[in-house]
């Protein structure tokens, strides 16, 4: 089983940033890429940005691209979403997610086809 734990969400002004943290434990961390998901009020969950395994490959959604950055932690079983020049569409609750999936694969699907989710940390951007 794999347990995943959001951390660093907030409330932020636009242009502001924030640092979101995934502590993964369970299954063996570095072995699966890993997803950032949000999902906005009365809107269906969305990709925002995924990583390889080994954080050599990373894809990110049109509306974050050039603004966010997404890393990993192999030693700290830990996925970081650095999340600049935000916008109040940025407002959500962020996800992180992970599966036998590749870090393409997970840009490209629906975010049912993640095995594995965190509860979730809110991000609210104010205008």
């Amino acid at each position: 089983q794999v347990q995943l734990v959001e951390s660093g969400g907030g409330l932020v002004q636009a242009g502001g940033s924030l640092r979101l943290s995934c502590a993964k434990s369970g299954r063996t961390f570095s072995s699966y890429a890993m997803g950032w998901f949000r999902q906005a009020p009365g809107k269906e969950r969305e990709f925002v940005a995924a990583i390889s395994w080994g954080g050599g490959s990373t894809y990110y959604a049109d509306s974050v691209k050039g603004r966010f950055t997404i890393s990993r932690d192999n030693a700290k079983n830990t996925v970081y979403l650095q999340m600049d020049t935000l916008k109040p569409e940025d407002t959500a609750v962020y996800y992180c997610g992970t599966g036998p999936r590749s870090a393409q694969a997970m840009s490209a699907m629906h975010p049912n086809g993640i095995s594995y989710w965190g509860k979730g940390t809110l991000v609210t951007v104010s205008s």
